[in-house]
């Protein structure tokens, strides 16, 4: 059911990505002392992008039996089987509005930025156009080609503007990511090279494809093909989101990055990780993933316990935060290891949910709370709520929606993660829930060591008021995290027609398993 009407020989994929390559190509004949020109251009561009991503959500049509919607087809080297090919649907069209979200919230956040402005500008773009590629890629090539695009500026972007062991953040990020990378490419060419006479090919020559939408067919490759090959495609995006033991990266690169690179990271670029497992993993095979479905349960298990525990040991406020941001993708991956329909969903959503939540997060405390009090360490932090209240509250909204609290968008997917993961592994799933008390104990530590109490630091006094940008970035996401708790069938209902067919496949390939 759609909101509205819009026209269909529009390019609104096409124009949602390019929205921000505009401005850096704008940015680039700026000179750079024209600081305040550069931020107006890329926040507003920024906003476009976000306009066009709720205009494509709110036409979108999760009834319709048509599964993948605003589909633009480009020849670009069909003699290789590669192509031009966008679309959407239930699984990807929360996670435009997401990175609408994110980059326009975290481009109000980065009017601090005074040093090599208009660099940091056109990296930040860059990352963003990346993640909105992935999104909406059907072609797996260009899907990686959009990857690609979004990782590559997180190194420049750490190493250059970001604090705390900045190089060394930076470059075990990259280097994390490269590796996972190079399994991709290893799944994506055997994926490529084995979809050789795919149905549909009239050339009688054995042409090989790269569109997602014919190499799902479950029956293009054999079981021993998928078993052998899934985990190189499936481990090579779960790097990215933080799959333990690979996550070692993520709470290093979320501490010395800056602010909106922090929000970005977290809130989109790890969901571009469990995104591509069940786009470009467990959808092209999934009776590979049937078959290895328990030990990413277990490795999720432990991801979601352990990153909760290591938060709550935190005396960093950051290193909290990105603890808490494994133990909520460990989560994430669980729901996909659950590998039904109720889970899938809980998944998708809790990307959505945790993007909002954490990049709120890391705007309270990074911009808010370190860039004016200069440090980080809870026992130096205290009364913050006698001299910045907003920021109190809308991190009390964060966090109740981070311990899964009712009514809040983070109870929702946990539930029905939770749910179900029960249908598959019971056990999991109980110990899995540990992870809920510990996180609502580093969470409400959190809140009373930093905002409660009297102030620490008499110049804490004297620190200046929120900005407007602060304020409006803070704002909607705080409004978005609690629309989300209020009424998240307008998040579940389409995630739901999306993951339909992905949860459909991997029933058959379960039954093909325990029938051979």
């Amino acid at each position: 059911m759609n909101l509205f009407d819009i026209s269909p020989s529009v390019p609104w994929l096409s124009l949602i990505w390019l929205s921000l390559i505009v401005p850096v190509v704008v940015i680039l004949f700026l000179k750079p002392e024209q600081k305040q020109a550069i931020r107006v251009i890329g926040t507003s561009f920024a906003f476009i992008s976000l306009a066009l991503s709720a205009i494509v959500y709110g036409a979108y049509d999760y009834t319709s039996n048509v599964k993948f919607q605003f589909v633009e087809e480009l020849a670009w080297l069909p003699q290789m089987g590669i192509n031009y090919i966008l679309g959407v649907d239930g699984i990807s069209i929360p996670m435009l509005l997401l990175n609408g979200l994110i980059i326009f919230t975290g481009a109000l956040i980065s009017w601090n930025i005074e040093y090599r402005i208009r660099e940091y500008w056109i990296l930040l773009l860059l990352l963003a156009t990346g993640v909105y590629g992935v999104f909406v890629a059907l072609d797996l090539f260009l899907l990686f080609v959009f990857y690609e695009l979004a990782v590559l500026p997180m190194y420049l972007l750490i190493g250059i503007w970001g604090s705390t062991r900045k190089e060394y953040g930076a470059m075990k990020l990259t280097l994390y990511l490269i590796a996972g990378s190079i399994l991709i490419i290893i799944g994506m060419l055997a994926v490529y090279f084995g979809s050789s006479g795919f149905q549909g090919d009239t050339t009688g020559v054995g042409l090989r494809t790269f569109d997602l939408r014919v190499i799902a067919q479950s029956s293009l490759f054999s079981r021993e093909f998928q078993i052998i090959f899934f985990p190189a495609m499936f481990l090579g995006f779960a790097v990215l989101a933080g799959m333990f033991p690979f996550h070692t990266w993520s709470p290093t690169g979320h501490v010395a990055a800056p602010t909106a690179v922090s929000m970005l990271h977290a809130g989109v670029l790890m969901k571009l990780g469990a995104y591509g497992c069940l786009r470009a993993a467990m959808w092209i095979m999934p009776e590979g993933a049937n078959a290895w479905l328990l030990p990413i349960a277990i490795a999720t298990l432990i991801g979601a316990v352990y990153g909760a525990t290591i938060a709550a040991t935190q005396r960093d406020f950051k290193f909290m935060i990105g603890y808490s941001s494994v133990s909520h993708m460990g989560l994430t991956l669980m729901g996909l290891a659950a590998a039904n329909e109720i889970g899938l969903t809980g998944a998708v959503l809790q990307m959505f949910a945790h993007g909002v939540m954490t990049a709120l997060f890391f705007a309270v405390v990074g911009r808010m709370v370190y860039d004016r009090t200069h440090t980080r360490q809870f026992p130096e932090l205290g009364g913050l709520w006698n001299v910045m209240p907003f920021a109190a509250i809308i991190f009390v909204i964060a966090g109740l929606s981070s311990m899964g609290m009712p009514l809040f968008a983070g109870f929702w997917a946990e539930m029905n993660i939770f749910m179900g993961m029960w249908q598959r592994y019971p056990l999991i799933t109980i110990l899995a829930a540990l992870s809920i008390p510990i996180t609502a104990a580093y969470i409400l530590r959190s809140i009373v060591t930093v905002f409660f109490g009297e102030v620490k630091n008499p110049a804490f006094l004297k620190m200046p008021k929120l900005t407007w940008p602060e304020y409006a970035s803070g704002i909607i996401l705080a409004i978005v995290l609690l629309i989300s708790g209020f009424y998240p069938a307008y998040l579940t209902e389409p995630i739901s027609s999306g993951v339909q067919p992905v949860a459909e496949a991997l029933q058959r390939a379960g039954t093909l398993a325990a029938n051979p």
